[in-house]
Order: structure tokens, then C-alpha cells, then sequence
């Protein structure tokens, strides 16, 4: 586990970590956004990540099944209820990961929007 890449969610030692590790070991979380870097995604297709814990201790193997740079009014309803964090609406999550980037998300601010699921856990 830990030669693979990391597959990081919040930031360590933080409850959000905690909160979106155990989403994913628990099958409820199984997507993920962040700012995106360019208009590539930096994820692949089959790629596979250590997922890190609340001490970036690995706890699990994820594999990535789709990733795609995306404004941000393409994500739907079903995107932001597959990030397993309870969110009813996209507006919901809108305003959750404002508060988590720390600035406001505009419609056609890019997003790495990305699928994944958990391959193996310890």
C-alpha cells in the first residue's frame, strides 16, 4: 500500500478527515472535487491511491473509475450526494466546499470532479 501514491480527503489530523475516510471505508463516499490545476485531469481511469487516514497513515486502496475537469455547473445532484457527506442539493455542496477552499465557487470555476471506489481496505 504505502508504494502506491497518495489518495488524500481533508486535511490530515482534522475530523473532516476522519469524516470522509471512514464515508469511503463505509462505501457511502465515492467522489470527490478539487480545484483544478488545468484543464486536464490529474486522475486517470484505473489508477489506484493509498487512501490516507487521520494521521496520513494508509488505510485502504481506491482506484479511480472516471475523472473529469468540469465547471462547476456541471456538477448535479447525484455528484454531490456520492461525496457521501449528506449534502440534499448542489447548492448544499456549493457552499460546503466554499467554506473547505476558502473561496467563493463561480459557476465556471474548474473542478476536478472524480469517481472512485474502494478496492481494498486493511
Amino acid at each position: 500500500m504505502s508504494d502506491l501514491p497518495p489518495f488524500k480527503l481533508g486535511y490530515a489530523r482534522t475530523e473532516l478527515r476522519r469524516t470522509l475516510v471512514d464515508a469511503v471505508l463505509a462505501g457511502e463516499k465515492t467522489a470527490t472535487v478539487g480545484l483544478a490545476e488545468s484543464e486536464q485531469p490529474e486522475d486517470r481511469p484505473g489508477a489506484r491511491y493509498a487512501l490516507l487516514g487521520y494521521h496520513d497513515e494508509p488505510v485502504g486502496i481506491v482506484e479511480v473509475t472516471d475523472a473529469r475537469v468540469v465547471p462547476v455547473s456541471e456538477i448535479d445532484d447525484a455528484f454531490a450526494r456520492d461525496e457521501g457527506e449528506g449534502f440534499e442539493s448542489v447548492e448544499d455542496w456549493r457552499v460546503a466546499h466554499e467554506r473547505f477552499f476558502g473561496r467563493p465557487l463561480d459557476p465556471d470555476t474548474l473542478v476536478e470532479a472524480v469517481r472512485f471506489r474502494l478496492v481494498e481496505k486493511p
